[in-house]
């Protein structure tokens, strides 16, 4: 699948259009790709890699759930679902 690009303007102080150009250069890359590249793991979600032991659940919750057995997300899962990763962290299951 393609991603969609939009085109943008910003204006940058030359001192740091000049670095960003020579750190650019330094990656092989050129400037809109080093630029890309920057804010995209800038802005990157990264989630706690969580170990089975880290994921213990109380009696009181398992009560509330009706169930007494809870099977934890795989890593894939929750790699691909930011929210699940988010409430797994959250509530520390």
């Amino acid at each position: 699948m393609e991603t969609e690009m939009v085109q943008t303007t910003i204006r940058l102080p030359k001192e740091l259009m000049d670095r960003v150009k020579r750190q650019a250069r330094r990656e092989h890359r050129s400037f809109n790709s080093f630029v890309e590249h920057t804010l995209d793991k800038s802005t990157e979600l990264v989630f706690p890699k969580l170990k089975p032991e880290d994921f213990i659940i109380s009696d009181e919750i398992k009560s509330l759930a009706g169930s007494t057995h809870f099977v934890r997300p795989s890593q894939e899962e929750l790699d691909a679902d930011p929210r699940l990763a988010y409430l797994i962290e959250k509530f520390k299951l």
